[in-house]
Parts: C-alpha cells; structure tokens; sequence
C-alpha cells in the first residue's frame, strides 16, 4: 500500500488503537494480542493501529514495539491499514520506522519525542529524519511537547511526500483550522484528543473525517454506530451517545491520572476479554471504579442471551 493509499484508506472510516496484552509479570503475551486484532477485525475498520498510546507504546521496549507490530500484521493479512507507533528520540525513531517497514506495517504514526520542548526548527529535523527514513506513509502526531505550526507543516509537506497524515491532540481549533486551509487534501487529518468521540462533530467541519477510538476495544458495535452518526451529522444519536456513554465514561476516566489507558484495559476485563493489567507507572482501575464502569458498559451493550434450562 502506498503512502497516499494508506492515507485515503484511514481517513474513510474508524480507526481502532488495540491494548496491548500483559500478564501478570507484565510481559507481552502475543498469542491474546492476535486474539483480540482478529476480533477487532470482523467488525468494519479503517485502519489498526499496533503500539500506539492506547497500546502502551510508551511502556514498549523498541525490541517489543517491533513485536507488537509483526503480530498485528500477520494477523490483519492486508484486510486494513497496520499503522505502528513510533516515537521517544530521534535516532530511536528512525530505527522503529524501519523495523516497522521490515515487519510489513502500512504507516507510521510519529508520536511526541521523550520529554524536551523542541522549537519548530528542531522538531521539523526530527520528523524530517523518520520521513526519510522509510518508504512508509508517516502521520505526525501534534501533541504535548510536538505542536508543528502550519508554516512547518508546509515546508516538511513539500520536502516529503511520504508525510501523508495529521493527527491532531492539542485541541487548538484556531491552529486546526489554520493547518486545514493551509494543507487541503494534501494531508488526511485523524481526531487525536483523548476519547476522540466527544470531539468529532466539531472537528469533522474541519475536515477531519477520522479519529482513534479506544472505546472501540470492548464495545465496538457503539463505537462504530456513534462514528457513523457524526459522519451523517446525526445530532439526536450523538448527544444521546455522548449522554449514555462518552460523557460519563469521561468523568470516570478523569477521576485518576494515565485513565485514560487503564480505563481501556479496565473496559476490556469488564466485557470478559481481559488484556492484563497496565505497565508501571500508569495504574489500574480501583475496584469500586471497575463497577460503575461495568454499569455504564450494560447502558450501551445488551447482556448476552441466557441459554434455556434443560427440560
């Protein structure tokens, strides 16, 4: 797939960002991963996204980041996108892009480098460095410590024609807009705040015709009717979503800090398809936080039919 098909092909549907799975020593454990990426794929997906922040991508060693993303390929088989995290330093990254283009990957999705506050000069350099680095599609993700203006974005566009893709976490309209009517369809724009649902109405007037749902990990049948209705601008649907789920669902994610990962996790073990606990140092879900997420859970997922007695 080339980098502008991989492009188009994400930003025509719901991407989904997997958890990454532990056991209780915290140690991948690949066999449950493919397990759950072929689940996630009998449902309608644009694009998968192996190790990225919902996948603990922070937490990855690069040996395991290259892992994570063979499985994910081996187990779509070309049915959609791989896109595979990247990100920490620059030499670091460089090397992730191209385990991740030997492991058969689609795309790169260039998450924030570790810790400095680069000027627009120096992280241009950076995300410049990983471009050339591979033959991969690459989505710059602007966020935290890694916010590209529109006059850099331009520039590295111009130089790169392997930069396909913008996701956006900073949540700065003004900027969104500025970078949409300076870019156009030259780049495919991804809704990357944290549970992206409560922002996609707003950002698809801006273009933006895809987001990363990590919702979509343990109740994707919502997940998906809800993206359909923003696409369709279907307000009676989405506000009732955004009453029933997302809203709730957000003030319990807000009520600790890296929920906003544990409460994915905590979502997965609720609907019976656990992946582990998290990584140190995020934490998981104190139990009394775990029942008022299994209550808001059965609001938008019916119970499973209970099979007849004998006789």
């Amino acid at each position: 797939m080339t980098p502008a098909e991989m492009a188009a092909t994400i930003g025509g549907g719901l991407l989904s960002f997997p958890v990454t799975h532990f056991d209780a020593q915290h140690q991948f454990v690949e066999a449950d991963y493919r397990e759950h990426c072929a689940w996630m794929l009998q449902h309608e997906l644009a694009g998968l996204f192996a190790a990225g922040g919902t996948g603990e991508f922070f937490s990855l060693t690069p040996p395991e980041v290259a892992r994570v993303v063979k499985a994910a390929v081996e187990e779509t088989k070309g049915k959609t996108p791989v896109v595979a995290g990247c990100g920490y330093g620059t030499a670091i990254a460089v090397d992730l892009a191209r385990d991740a283009e030997a492991a058969g990957a689609d795309g790169i999705l260039l998450l924030p480098p570790y810790l400095m506050v680069p000027g627009q000069e120096g992280l241009a350099a950076h995300v410049e460095a990983v471009c050339k680095a591979t033959k991969l599609g690459v989505i710059v993700y602007n966020r935290d410590n890694a916010a590209l203006n529109e006059d850099t974005l331009e520039k590295l566009c111009d130089r790169n024609p392997n930069l396909v893709g913008f996701k956006d976490g900073v949540g700065d309209i003004e900027l969104m807009m500025k970078v949409y009517a300076r870019m156009g369809d030259r780049l495919t724009y991804v809704g990357g705040l944290p549970t992206a649902e409560t922002f996609a109405p707003a950002y698809l007037e801006m273009g933006v015709t895809t987001y990363s749902s990590a919702i979509f990990n343990f109740v994707p049948d919502f997940a998906l009717s809800f993206y359909k209705a923003v696409r369709e601008r279907d307000h009676a649907t989405i506000m009732a979503g955004l009453r029933d789920f997302v809203l709730p669902y957000i003030a319990l994610r807000n009520k600790g800090k890296g929920y906003a990962v544990s409460i994915v996790k905590a979502g997965m073990t609720a609907t019976g398809r656990t992946a582990g606990p998290v990584r140190l140092p995020l934490t998981d879900l104190k139990p009394a936080e775990m029942g008022e997420l299994k209550a808001l859970i059965a609001r938008v997922q019916p119970a499973a039919p209970k099979l007849a007695a004998n006789g």
